[in-house]
């Protein structure tokens, strides 16, 4: 792909007045930079929040930190000395507030986004992850204890894990501890 450095394709001109035309000029570099999106993306704004189920954490590639919106998620939520200025299609969202991620380590709380993210490059750091394109398993995170968490794709085309059953079964042993 041209990337808009040489090789660049210029319009033919005519040879009896050595214009360019309009069919020809289409075909320039613009054609390098068109992009597809698809109808049902899922939007960084405040309107679509309930997109993304407040139970499923996503793995996500592009992301450098973890960063989770579901309080039930975390313990230990605390204000930070230092603050993460996060930056997104939405704009920029300025997080002061840290929690722990059971069996996983410290990620970053910002109540107000959209989802529960974790960096895969931070995951891939601290546990084995495996992929397979052709199973339906998604990536696979083995976690200390030798099982692994299955991050599946969606409809949408994130990949993601439901911890509904473990958030509700946390949540009916706190109620009984109590």
């Amino acid at each position: 792909m041209n990337h808009g450095q040489g090789n660049k394709k210029k319009g033919n001109k005519n040879e009896d007045n050595g214009s360019t035309s309009d069919k020809e000029e289409e075909s320039s570099d613009d054609e390098n930079y068109k992009f597809a999106f698809r109808k049902h993306d899922v939007s960084c704004s405040i309107q679509d929040k309930a997109a993304i189920p407040k139970t499923w954490i996503l793995l996500d590639s592009q992301l450098t930190v973890d960063v989770f919106s579901n309080p039930r998620l975390l313990t230990n939520i605390r204000d930070t000395k230092k603050s993460l200025t996060l930056y997104c299609n939405a704009g920029k969202a300025i997080i002061t507030m840290k929690g722990d991620l059971k069996g996983y380590s410290t990620v970053w709380f910002y109540p107000e986004g959209i989802a529960n993210i974790l960096s895969l490059g931070n995951v891939k750091k601290k546990h084995r992850v495996t992929y397979h394109s052709t199973l339906d398993e998604g990536f696979l995170v083995f976690k200390a204890d030798g099982t692994a968490r299955s991050f599946r794709l969606s409809k949408e085309g994130l990949f993601f894990s439901d911890v509904k059953n473990e958030v509700a079964h946390a949540f009916i042993n706190t109620v009984e501890n109590n």
